[in-house]
């Protein structure tokens, strides 16, 4: 595998020794071919192992969703310790177009059993079936759900948070844009780990990475345009889209934000956490050296002590 500079000279990713032997039988998800690129997922998951759900409780409802829009399906990881808990919104990834409950299954389970939080997670509308801005609306009603019902929920309010993966990550970061401007719950923590933030994609990272493990920039140019409709390049962009169109970042949720070295989406990640700092926002930011995008879903001792920081990220910033 290689990717090129845009000087043009040969780059070789030096991937951490736990990850390098993984690279080969990663399978590429076709993000060009939505229907391909689900099928390649749900045969993934299809391979992950159980986990143990033994210290909560796991229940599945529909809430109400956007107006004139359907309910929206919500997983709720419940801690079977006395509450009430902090409450956890979590969004999983998937580029947009792919992905489902059972995608970041293991994250909830962690947070929920480890962290001492409840979890929502959101089965919220992919594209291109569903486009902008269904996903965030759909995640944000889910949000206004969660609080409005956090004493049956166990959760107290003043401990809310936000966090996603990769789209997750831009979904999540969008919610917290959304409950700033419409006055909505108060949020104390946006966790981003490998963030999609701006569809511009005119970073270093992105230029250069077009041939990396799990994601790659053609995965990003396929996503944005399921995401936002052919043409979109011409069109204004939401910042409730992508959050790094968005001009003022003050007042959002403490954030705490997971890149990878070798991943596209790197740059836009560590900028949206350097304007979140110059906003005046408490941000954390931890650049993983030598990793590509996702590398905490590989089952290594790296991916463990990935898992413990984003636990006590949460532990520290939902618990009592």
């Amino acid at each position: 595998m290689s990717e090129t500079s845009p000087a043009g000279s040969a780059l070789r990713p030096d991937f951490h020794p736990e990850l390098a032997p993984l690279v080969e039988g990663i399978p590429y998800l076709d993000v060009a071919d939505p229907p391909a690129a689900r099928r390649t997922l749900k045969g993934l998951e299809a391979q992950w192992p159980p986990v143990d759900t033994s210290r909560i409780t796991v229940t599945e409802r529909a809430v109400p969703g956007p107006a004139g829009a359907p309910d929206v399906t919500v997983r709720v990881y419940t801690p079977r310790t006395p509450g009430p808990h902090g409450g956890l919104l979590w969004i999983h990834g998937g580029g947009f177009v792919m992905g489902d409950l059972e995608t970041e299954h293991m994250h909830c389970v962690r947070f929920a059993a480890d962290a001492g939080c409840v979890v929502v997670s959101v089965q919220y509308r992919l594209a291109p079936e569903h486009p902008f801005p269904a996903a965030p609306e759909d995640c944000y009603a889910a949000l206004e759900w969660m609080a409005a019902n956090a004493a049956g929920l166990g959760i107290d309010t003043d401990r809310l948070g936000v966090a996603g993966c990769s789209a997750g990550g831009a979904l999540a970061a969008a919610v917290s844009l959304m409950s700033r401007d419409r006055g909505g719950p108060r949020l104390v923590l946006q966790l981003l780990t490998f963030p999609v933030i701006d569809d511009r994609m005119d970073t270093p990272s992105a230029r250069r990475f077009q041939d990396t493990p799990i994601w790659s920039t053609p995965h990003s140019v396929a996503s944005w345009r399921h995401y936002l409709g052919e043409g979109h390049e011409k069109r204004e962009t939401s910042p409730y889209a992508a959050p790094g169109r968005a001009e003022d970042l003050s007042g959002l949720a403490p954030a705490h934000i997971i890149t990878a070295e070798y991943d596209p989406l790197r740059d836009e990640g560590l900028r949206y956490g350097l304007r979140l700092l110059e906003a005046g926002v408490p941000t954390g930011i931890h650049q993983w050296a030598r990793t590509f995008h996702i590398f905490d879903a590989y089952g290594t001792g790296l991916a463990d002590r990935a898992a413990a920081e984003t636990t006590l990220v949460v532990k520290e910033a939902l618990g009592a």
